[in-house]
């Protein structure tokens, strides 16, 4: 049977906070587009001077695809906001600041994390998420923006509120708008679910999946080796129709980003 010829429909962002960090922040934006990337993406951008990321995307001819919210306090151990309780006021601020962010950088998608479980109730931070998300997509929509939620594994982030594509799912039908959609990192969905195949083919056609991330597994390198085969899946993907971006949040084997790229090759056809 010949084998298929790779699609160009797909569409590869560089996830900058992961790749090229030999070099400092600014400087990657350049390096990913000379690598051929056309988007770009990070996760905490309010850690950097917003008009001078403005700068490098505009300088680079790069659009910012996604970002993620101001997730409180990383480094003292905070992975979001949504589920905690007194955190009120905190998240409130972390979402309007971010939705000012992605208008001044033309974003269009901005990831909310939920935040570790508090221990005990376990139903009192579904309900305080989902009420707090609400809240937000309201005003994601009033921005014309939308929210992404994204399942993360319990292996790389323990105690982490939402770890099923089934339960972000859920949420999102539940709260019914349009600002608030799904964020499906395949590196999480196998950890924790396995059959991505099947995972794409239920989730991909409800329309409620509006950004995906790739990595290996299991040790997160470059989407070439491991259990997961991408090649099936970048196919699996076209198959399917998805246009959207593919996020690449990986933490690169060697010494450089750009030597590990060999994998993109098939797909650097990709339209900027």
């Amino acid at each position: 049977m010949p084998a298929q010829q790779p699609t160009s429909r797909l569409k590869f962002a560089a996830n900058l906070s992961w790749l090229y960090t030999d070099l400092p922040f600014m400087a990657r934006f350049g390096a990913a587009a000379a690598d051929g990337f056309a988007g770009v993406e990070c996760l905490f951008p309010h850690e950097h001077d917003t008009s001078a990321l403005r700068t490098q995307l505009q300088t680079h001819g790069l659009t910012l695809v996604l970002f993620n919210a101001e997730p409180g306090d990383w480094a003292g151990g905070d992975r979001g906001l949504a589920c905690l309780p007194g955190r009120e006021q905190d998240f409130r601020r972390s979402v309007l600041e971010a939705l000012e962010r992605a208008t001044t950088l033309s974003c269009p998608r901005i990831h909310v994390m939920a935040g570790l479980c508090p221990p005990g109730d376990e139903a009192a931070a579904w309900a305080l998420y989902t009420e707090r998300l609400a809240w937000a997509a309201h005003e994601a929509q009033r921005a014309g923006l939308v929210l992404t939620i994204e399942p993360i594994n319990p292996r790389d982030m323990p105690g982490y509120l939402l770890t099923h594509q089934a339960q972000a799912h859920d949420l999102v039908a539940r709260i019914a708008s349009p600002a608030l959609r799904v964020q499906m990192d395949l590196y999480h969905c196998q950890i924790v679910e396995g059959d991505v195949s099947m995972r794409l083919r239920q989730w991909l056609p409800t329309g409620q999946v509006a950004h995906l991330q790739i990595a290996a597994v299991p040790d997160r390198g470059e989407p070439d080796r491991g259990e997961l085969s991408y090649p099936w899946l970048f196919d699996e993907l076209s198959r399917l129709g998805w246009t959207g971006w593919i996020g690449c949040e990986y933490r690169p084997r060697g010494a450089s980003t750009s030597a590990g790229l060999s994998w993109l090759a098939p797909y650097r056809s990709t339209p900027r």
